[in-house]
């Protein structure tokens, strides 16, 4: 009997960053345990690899020297540096793995542009976008916007940009990066949409009922361009999580609320607040009379560095981010709220039947996990395509009320009650918390057999297997 060929293996590299790396080592699980390839995942971090199936192996990535760099150097620049520090080390990895396996495919996500020059040698490389179909299809506009509009900044426009099937943009809602033209940061931004179209296809983290005319839109341009196939959601899924832990304390406080009675507020790995817009949000919720649990981290500079970046934040066990806080604040709000410290299960917290608004960010990550357990939210993005995130929810997708920040940049303590109180008990929240109900069906639907994003993924799958059994063995 002849032996049976090795599965097709697939090498999946992310650049820093929980927001990329959770969802690349989400479509790498789908690969291999729905579809049985083997893979390689290439990260700067350890993953927790209890949760990975053994089919998936991990290699790291090193990092730039802790003090390479000023340590106010915008956390995109880290990356792009990081990325490119680590070409020598990537192409030793593809060409070991090459020598092992039947190599189908490469998958980066949008920094993968540095590594694009070793990927293309016969091997096939897809671009996963861990964001949405708005995002890409600004991406895949910004080239050309650039070149039209050569004088001012893009936060001047005097219209709306209006791409096919998205809502309009206005040009202080562009990526933080872009909101000054002449910096290192926009130029890469700008640099790395140029690539777009060098890969053979692009997967992105949404699914067709939550942006119909985006994904209408961009699965008919044609042209020559890659296709592209929304496989969302891919948020992370651990089968241990809780299983062998203690509860966290929240948990616990949560349990003994009623249901739906809970706002969580929750900025990210990277979203620490200035000590003022502390003191503001804690006044304000205070004011607004609203039960709430609370995620405080250290107070910095909104979009100046990525925690995971910075190895050292959050370390100095001084750094107590509550000593921010009002005075009495926190003996005063005992039993209608919690505060905690730094970090909370946020997947638990945003699971749990006390839990009924979201506060957020609108991290993508984030904002799919406050979908897929149809939690409504208020959108109050900090930094990259946060602002973005914030335009579809509220004016596309409509599932989220915006925080209106002030002209000094901080959202006020009558605006945070205002808010806060709108998304618990008003109509207007209401009206957000029926449609992510109705969101959260679609996205169970889209990831479910027959599903859009199912038979999506199934069509890339087919795609590499074709391409892979046409290979020499």
């Amino acid at each position: 009997m002849a032996d049976t060929p090795p599965s097709p293996h697939i090498v999946v590299v992310s650049s820093p960053g929980i927001g990329h790396v959770t969802p690349l080592a989400e479509l790498t699980k789908l690969l291999v345990l729905r579809h049985h390839f083997t893979a390689t995942i290439v990260t700067f971090s350890d993953l927790p690899t209890c949760s990975l199936p053994s089919s998936i192996s991990t290699l790291q990535l090193p990092l730039l020297p802790p003090h390479s760099l000023p340590p106010h150097t915008h956390f995109v620049t880290r990356i792009c540096l990081a990325m490119t520090h680590s070409i020598p080390f990537l192409r030793e990895i593809l060409i070991s793995v090459t020598r092992t396996t039947r190599l189908a495919a490469v998958f980066f996500d949008l920094f993968g542009i540095y590594f694009l020059s070793m990927g293309k040698s016969g091997i096939p490389t897809y671009l996963l976008i861990t964001s949405n179909l708005f995002y890409l299809s600004f991406m895949l506009h910004l080239p050309a916007l650039a070149a039209t509009t050569t004088a001012g900044e893009f936060r001047d426009l005097p219209e709306p940009l209006n791409l096919p099937g998205c809502v309009p943009l206005k040009g202080k809602d562009f990526l933080e990066p872009l909101q000054e033209r002449n910096s290192e940061v926009c130029a890469g931004v700008i640099h790395r949409a140029r690539h777009f179209d060098l890969f053979d296809g692009i997967l992105v983290n949404s699914f067709e009922a939550l942006e119909p005319g985006a994904a209408m839109f961009l699965k008919n341009r044609g042209g020559g361009t890659p296709p592209v196939w929304p496989i969302g959601p891919l948020i992370w899924s651990d089968s241990n999580v809780g299983s062998e832990k203690p509860s966290h304390e929240c948990i616990e406080w949560l349990d003994k609320q009623s249901s739906g009675s809970v706002v969580f507020l929750c900025f990210g790995s990277g979203g620490a607040l200035s000590w003022q817009q502390t003191r503001e949000l804690a006044i304000g919720l205070e004011m607004s009379g609203q039960r709430f649990l609370w995620v405080v981290r250290g107070v910095s500079d909104i979009g100046s560095s990525d925690s995971f970046l910075n190895p050292n934040h959050g370390e100095d066990e001084d750094d107590d981010p509550l000593r921010f806080l009002p005075k009495g604040f926190v003996e005063r709000i005992k039993g209608r709220g919690m505060v905690v410290r730094s970090w909370a299960p946020q997947r638990e917290v945003l699971s749990h039947f006390a839990v009924g608004g979201f506060v957020s960010h609108c991290g993508w990550n984030s904002t799919l996990e406050s979908l897929m357990n149809g939690v409504p939210m208020a959108a109050w993005p900090l930094y990259s395509e946060q602002r973005m995130n914030a335009v579809l929810l509220v004016d596309g997708v409509k599932v989220a009320l915006r925080v209106n920040v002030g002209e000094d940049g901080t959202v006020g303590r009558e605006e945070i009650a205002k808010v806060v109180k709108m998304l618990m008990e008003g109509e207007e929240g209401k009206v957000v918390r029926q449609k992510m109900r109705e969101m959260k069906t679609e996205a169970a639907i889209a990831e479910g057999k027959q599903g859009s994003s199912h038979n999506a993924l199934k069509e890339v799958v087919s795609i590499l297997k074709d391409s892979d059994s046409a290979k020499p063995k």
